[in-house]
């Protein structure tokens, strides 16, 4: 009767092991999973004990993983110890029944035992913790932190002493240990989650769209924002308010550098509005200089914040572009700079103006060669290869070296590109089309 009163006993006592193990490894897992502002925005909804449990746990995250190590430690190697022999003395009676020799079933019952308590230790002190945790890490570290905590305190001594020799030992390599998870990301880090979140249908399609261009917006330049200079409507010093309505009524725009003789010597801004400030019988005489206000520019190598920043300061929200020689490169707007974000922006004023990516089946476009790679990559998914360009047109350009004609053609990694349209020396429009798989060989041809 004793000896099955122990067995039960040390059975017991093997549980009460296992579920320690199991509480140790689903306080390491729940707390490694929770981001600080959600067990901060926790606290300030709940704001319970368990909650506030919970963060403090979390800013003491170094401690409390070397606590969870320790427990996970102790109580597997105490089970190991206590559990093997009991098991095996379960099991030699059986294997005796059967027939086999003692030695033959002492051998048998320590392996069956050995094997019995680690599956036991993995499945329901290890595994099951940890798919619980990663699954629902709030509740779980909700849980169990409390009691985390108190035996991390029992054990601070042991804690400490290992704790401080692995952080001695990580900052001979030249690291400084933390005592919390980074909770910030990168942009890229940030768009890589936008866009799996997008995948798997948790976010719609065109929120994660805005997200990714706000995310992306930083890593642009000027010179991506900007029009260019080839595109650019002006006006020129001794022009009068009447020409600046007739530019204003063909083109659809509103603000016009106005300059000395080209674009490299811009006098300033004049918008549209200020000509109905001027009387109608003064029109055709006053000349549009008299209308200009000052107009600021900016490097073509000047990021979208600091620009953007640059552009709601400037009353006209219009910047010149300055290449690296100093001469004009283009112009962008507080319009351009918001279309990077969300994408074409038109009012009843706009003219209507031919998209610059027009499907024209499954795998063909029609696009702009003004279309930068990424640009290019999201409306159709050719990713443009590595060159010293801009543009597609720009990769035209690179490969072809000499001005195109239309019905030039570029073959590259499947694709094929076909100029369709020229504005004198600039490639217009072209043609995309998705090429066979086996059609990867790189040729320039007329």
């Amino acid at each position: 009767m004793i000896d099955v009163l122990l067995a039960v006993a040390g059975l017991l006592f093997i549980a009460v092991l296992t579920t320690g193990t199991g509480l140790a490894v689903a306080a390491e897992f729940s707390l490694t999973s929770l981001e600080r502002s959600t067990v901060d925005s926790h606290v300030r909804t709940v704001g319970d004990k368990r909650a506030r449990a919970v963060q403090r746990a979390h800013r003491t995250l170094s401690f409390q993983l070397s606590g969870a190590q320790v427990a996970i430690t102790l109580t597997t190697l105490i089970t190991g110890y206590v559990a093997e022999p009991l098991i095996g003395d379960l099991i030699q009676p059986v294997m005796t029944v059967l027939g086999m020799p003692l030695g033959v079933a002492e051998g048998i019952s320590l392996a069956l035992a050995i094997l019995l308590a680690t599956a036991l230790s993995m499945v329901f002190g290890e595994m099951v913790p940890k798919n619980l945790a990663i699954a629902r890490p709030l509740p779980t570290a909700r849980a169990v932190s409390g009691y985390h905590s108190r035996f991390s305190q029992v054990f601070k001594w042991l804690i400490d002493a290992m704790n401080n020799s692995a952080n001695w030992v990580v900052r001979r390599l030249g690291i400084e240990p933390q005592e919390e998870l980074r909770s910030a990301r990168s942009p890229d880090e940030l768009g890589s989650i936008v866009r799996s979140s997008a995948a798997h249908g948790t976010l719609d399609e065109s929120t994660a769209r805005l997200m990714d261009r706000s995310l992306r917006f930083g890593d642009r330049t000027a010179e991506e924002l900007m029009t260019p200079r080839v595109k650019v409507a002006s006006l020129q010093v001794g022009e009068t308010v009447v020409d600046l309505l007739d530019l204003a009524r063909r083109t659809g725009f509103s603000r016009f550098p106005v300059h000395g003789g080209d674009l490299d010597d811009v006098q300033g801004v004049v918008h549209v509005k200020q000509a109905f400030g001027i009387p109608a019988e003064r029109r055709e005489t006053a000349r549009v200089e008299t209308l200009t206000r000052p107009v600021p520019t900016v490097p073509a190598t000047l990021d979208g914040d600091a620009l953007l920043n640059r552009l709601r300061g400037s009353g006209l929200q219009l910047a010149v572009v300055v290449d690296e020689y100093g001469g004009t490169a283009g112009i962008v707007s507080l319009e351009d700079v918001v279309e990077e974000i969300i994408g074409d922006v038109r009012d009843e004023h706009d003219r209507l103006e031919i998209a610059a990516v027009r499907r024209l089946g499954d795998d063909s476009w029609l696009i702009s060669g003004l279309l930068r790679p990424d640009e290019l990559a999201e409306a159709t998914g050719f990713a443009m290869p590595e060159g010293d360009y801009e543009t597609v047109a720009g990769l035209l350009l690179w490969r072809l070296g000499r001005i195109p004609t239309v019905g030039d053609q570029l073959d590259t990694g499947g694709w094929r590109l076909t100029v369709m349209r020229m504005d004198k020396h600039r490639i217009a429009e072209l043609r995309l089309n998705k090429q066979p798989a086996h059609a990867d060989a790189t040729e320039a041809n007329r």
